[in-house]
């Protein structure tokens, strides 16, 4: 009896434990079902858990968090410890008669002992309850993933694998780790071409710094303030080498550097740069070189072989203020007609001594400064200036420029012009339409012939008129040409066919240049009638004699001539009335016939006489009186060595 019944007992227990085996697996295979075609997040396994196994009656505080570690050391996940929570019920059987321990797999375990019976599964014996819980796997954003043998986690692979997951998730973070891959490489790249566009700057700067060497003789012949500009050229580089230095230190402390901006190819070695400045005299460029730097304000290009200006010359440097492409070979036809029109701050446009038959087109109405010198223009129509409101100097001299090829209304838009230079050209007559803003007219080299009544009625404020070298004869200036203009103050009429002083002189002048002509005598009274005076008067190289000068030609300027040119002419005396200037300092007698100079009246008031020139005259310095220069300051003033003898 004792036999059989232990027998019974020993079948019992083994069926038990059967069962218990068969459940467990059960339970297992579809808890990985549900992991895997579900996707149910941790928490809410958990809670289905709890209400399917109502006896579960553990409550313990909540654990602490344990991290997961990656297999490249990196924190992936966190699953909260076991003890203590509430979780799926296992179907090990508990040992019957001990209460509080568990049997798995035919081992006892004893109250809150823990295993783990398969990767990613970790079971606890808490009061004779076995309860097991499934560790939670973060995902990777990597494009290939493995489960290492004896992991229950994957990790990042570099092999493709053979079964791709259709969760777009994983796809979509696949795809963003190839990107951040790609732009790493990309970083990568863009550093070491970084470096070396920074090694070939400093090259090309140091370069520069010698070609501005070379060019300094040739700098200080353009321009007088050569070494001033050159001393602050060297100074600026200086200083740029040095910044860069730093900011290179700073970049490499810094991660990711920037990508550098796409720049333009290095300038020619004869050029050289400054803080707003480039210049490149006498470089042999062939084109406009591709500057992009918008602190550039000025650009030199004078002495080249430059023939075209397209529409996109000056895209990268807009705000030019002051351009010189002198001394190129441009033409008309090789300028664009939207060349010059981007540039909004140009105020200097220098063109001289290139191959243009007409003004520019579209050019800036910022301009206030234009040189045309030494071309080809033929004509000027009235809308070649047209828009040029702030022009204030205009240059063309050395053209084919005439009354007949230029409008009467070509300078009307130019309202604020105040400077025109209109020598070497082919005028006959003085160009008419004169801006009424118009201070100072040039027109040297010229064949002008007459001065009308007409042609300065609208100006004025003409201040200065230069007509030297021309065709005028005294009889074919009009009475009223300038007379009534009460700001002329300077007229240059050297190199004339004059015979005799102007009459009907402006009321205003002050300076008088009659310089290479023909005159032979001074009326009297013909600066009588000039306020405050005539200043200063040049009657070099003429023709004038003893007989020219009256007693009275010098009336109206006795108190205010301070200049007095009288040389290479034909005088045998001092002429009348010089001891009476009281304001004169400088005279020139010299070059003449003069053979004695005689003694100074007595006179309580010293002359202001400051030089005195009469060298290349008939003077015997022995035999004149020791009066005769006691009025002037100094005797080493005056200039009476050589003499002619005969």
């Amino acid at each position: 009896m004792q036999v059989s019944s232990f027998i019974y007992y020993f079948l019992l227990v083994s069926l038990c434990i059967d069962l218990s085996q068969n459940e467990t697996s059960a339970a297992l295979r579809r808890q990985r079902r549900r992991m895997r075609h579900r996707g149910l997040r941790r928490s809410s396994y958990a809670g289905r858990r709890l209400l399917r196994q109502p006896r579960m009656k553990l409550a313990a505080p909540a654990a602490p968090s344990i991290p997961l570690i990656n297999i490249d050391d990196g924190v992936v996940g966190v699953f909260d410890s076991l003890i203590g929570l509430g979780g799926h019920e296992s179907s090990y059987s508990v040992l019957p008669g001990k209460k509080g321990q568990c049997t798995a797999n035919g081992m006892i375990m004893f109250d809150k002992a823990v295993w783990s019976p398969k990767p990613c599964i970790t079971c606890l014996c808490s009061k004779g309850e076995v309860i097991c819980d499934t560790t939670m796997c973060h995902p990777l954003k990597c494009p290939q993933t493995i489960i290492p043998a004896g992991e229950c986690c994957p990790v990042c692979s570099d092999t493709e694998p053979n079964n791709l997951d259709n969760n777009p998730n994983v796809l979509s973070s696949a795809r963003t780790q190839t990107e951040m891959d790609e732009l790493l490489r990309t970083e990568v790249v863009e550093i070491k071409e970084k470096e070396v566009h920074k090694k070939g700057e400093k090259r090309r700067k140091k370069k520069g710094k010698k070609n501005q060497q070379k060019h300094k003789a040739h700098q200080k012949e353009e321009k007088p303030d050569g070494k001033e500009d050159e001393e602050r050229r060297r100074l600026f580089e200086e200083e740029e080498l040095e910044g860069d230095a730093e900011e290179s230190d700073e970049d490499d402390e810094t991660f990711p550097i920037p990508v550098p901006p796409i720049e333009a190819p290095p300038l020619p070695a004869a050029c050289s740069t400054s803080e707003s400045t480039v210049s490149c005299i006498n470089a042999k460029l062939t084109q406009i070189p591709p500057i992009s730097d918008p602190d550039l304000t000025s650009l030199d290009l004078t002495g080249n072989i430059i023939t075209t200006i397209s529409n996109e010359a000056f895209n990268g440097i807009p705000n030019l203020e002051w351009i010189d492409l002198s001394k190129n070979n441009i033409s008309s036809s090789g300028i664009s007609p939207h060349a010059f029109k981007t540039l909004k701050k140009l105020k200097r446009l220098y063109l001289d001594g290139n191959m243009l038959v007409h003004i520019p087109s579209e050019l800036p109405s910022a301009l206030e400064e234009i040189k045309i010198n030494d071309n080809q223009l033929h004509a000027i129509d009235e809308d070649a200036l047209q828009g040029l409101k702030n022009l204030v100097t205009l240059e063309l001299e050395g053209n084919k420029l005439s009354e007949a090829n230029v409008s009467p209304l070509a300078f009307y838009p130019l309202t604020s012009l105040s400077y025109l230079r209109l020598g070497r050209n082919k005028f006959r007559i003085i160009p008419q339409g004169l801006p009424t803003t118009l201070e100072e007219l040039y027109l040297e080299n010229n064949q002008i012939e007459e001065v009308s009544e007409i042609c300065f009625n609208h100006t004025r404020k003409i201040n200065v008129i230069v007509l030297k070298h021309n065709k005028l004869e005294e009889h074919r200036i009009a009475p009223l040409a300038w007379i009534n203009q009460e700001n002329l103050e300077s007229i240059d009429l050297s190199y004339n066919k004059l015979y005799h002083v102007p009459s009907y002189l402006p009321k205003s002048l002050l300076h008088l240049i009659l310089i290479g002509n023909q005159i032979e005598r001074i009326p009297g009274y013909v600066f009588g009638h000039m306020k405050p005076g005539l200043e200063y008067l040049y009657l070099s190289f003429n023709k004038l004699t003893d007989d020219g000068i009256d007693p009275v030609s010098f009336f109206g300027a006795y108190h205010s001539l301070r200049e007095l040119f009288l040389d290479h002419n034909d005088l045998k005396s001092v002429p009348f009335g010089i001891e009476e200037m009281r304001k004169l300092r400088f005279l020139r007698l010299n070059n003449n016939k003069i053979r004695t100079v005689p003694p100074e009246q007595d006179e309580t008031e010293d002359s202001r006489l400051e030089h005195v020139h009469l060298e290349n005259n008939y003077i015997n310095t022995r035999q004149l009186s020791p009066h005769s220069f006691s009025c002037i300051r100094s005797y080493c003033s005056v200039v009476l060595k050589p003499q002619k003898t005969k």
